[in-house]
């Protein structure tokens, strides 16, 4: 592919990402697009095909960046943590630490980039299917990850957890203002390094904690059948 060709892709993709992000799937054309790139409608369709082929490599080119930069991290913090397994903190800092980084520091593309994320985790209709095509194989490196940590869990507790988790880095990719406001400025919804300050210990401490509630739970169910066997032996 020509230098020429790879920036005229790029641009399209750049100003369909900004779109995209502001207004979502539906609200925007493909001669919206290319306006805003500044290239031929024709370019769109012979690189991407049509909308949802171009949405689609929107999707995928930062999601490669991402999938590759967790999962280096969540393989490190397993090589020094062995033989032992990562710890849950750990475990949840290289999944969280990349996108929040990037989000802070990676300039607006990125910035778009996550806002989309936002916007199609909370589409009903088809949002599960683009974030299962793109994610979902790395997602379950990192529960089973969380999984070899707390091996005693229940595994519904671990993908409630995991969503639970993917609920708060969406509505924390929206930047919505409305912590700003709900704390009188003392908190700023772009104040992305006091988030993983904080993220981090919070959802390890709920995973923890609903997955040792479902452990107490169960001790107390064998406990009460013990003490039944035990009355009806006397």
């Amino acid at each position: 592919m020509s230098n020429r060709g790879r920036s005229t892709q790029e641009k399209i993709l750049d100003a369909a990402e900004k779109l995209f992000a502001r207004r979502g799937f539906h609200g925007v054309s493909i001669r919206d697009i290319t306006s805003a790139a500044g290239v031929d409608v024709a370019l769109a369709n012979y690189h991407f095909g049509n909308k949802r082929g171009l949405f689609d490599a929107v999707f995928l080119r930062r999601a490669e960046v991402l999938n590759a930069e967790r999962l280096a991290l969540l393989e490190a913090v397993q090589r020094r943590a062995a033989p032992r397994p990562a710890s849950v903190e750990d475990v949840i800092d290289a999944f969280t630490h990349p996108l929040l980084n990037r989000s802070a520091r990676g300039g607006p593309g990125w910035k778009s980039y996550f806002g989309l994320i936002a916007q199609v985790n909370n589409a009903p209709d088809w949002g599960g299917q683009v974030m299962t095509r793109y994610f979902d194989p790395l997602v379950h490196k990192f529960i089973d990850a969380l999984r070899e940590a707390l091996p005693q869990a229940d595994p519904r507790d671990l993908y409630w957890s995991y969503h639970f988790l993917s609920g708060a880095l969406t509505l924390t990719f929206a930047e919505t203002g409305r912590i700003d406001n709900l704390s009188g400025g003392l908190c700023r919804s772009n104040d992305l390094d006091s988030v993983h300050e904080r993220m981090v210990p919070f959802i390890a401490s709920g995973f923890r904690a609903l997955c040792e509630r479902t452990q107490r739970r169960a001790a107390a169910r064998r406990r009460k059948q013990a003490r039944k066997r035990a009355a009806r032996a006397r």
